[in-house]
């Protein structure tokens, strides 16, 4: 459930994580054929509204779809947007788990980020990238 933080405190729900940062680009510039540079700005857009350094960032959901297309394209993004800390930065793709439910992909995996990780990261980025060149992602932080 995605709800208002202080209405969350109020009930006395268990609060897992909070949404600090979205980006949200449509760069248009092929139906099937992703763009890095749309990629890079939805990223640089969430960090910036979460105002964290992409150093700060422990791990990306990437979108993942298993194309080779897709993949390698993302693999730049989050390098260009990462730099350097993008070599000890935790990636992966979930969707090998529950498949590519499509408009519902984005849902499913900020559940995933919200959920258990031996690790658990501070921030994480969760990217979500369509057809025609839409592109959104979103920054968790842990809550306390």
């Amino acid at each position: 459930v995605l709800e208002d933080e202080e209405h969350a405190r109020a009930r006395g729900a268990t609060i897992h994580a909070l949404v600090t940062g979205y980006g949200n680009t449509c760069d248009a510039a092929h139906m099937s054929k992703p763009d890095r540079d749309g990629q890079v700005r939805a990223m640089r857009m969430a960090l910036a509204e979460a105002e964290v350094r992409p150093s700060t960032v422990g791990y990306v959901n990437a979108h993942g779809s298993s194309t080779p297309l897709n993949d390698s394209t993302e693999t730049l993004a989050i390098r260009q947007v990462f730099g350097e800390h993008a070599e000890r930065l935790a990636i992966s793709g979930t969707k090998g788990y529950y498949g590519h439910a499509l408009g519902a992909s984005g849902a499913i995996e900020a559940a995933i980020c919200a959920g258990g990780r031996a690790t658990r990261p501070d921030y994480v980025l969760s990217n979500s990238f369509g057809f025609g060149g839409i592109n959104a992602a979103l920054v968790l932080r842990r809550a306390d």
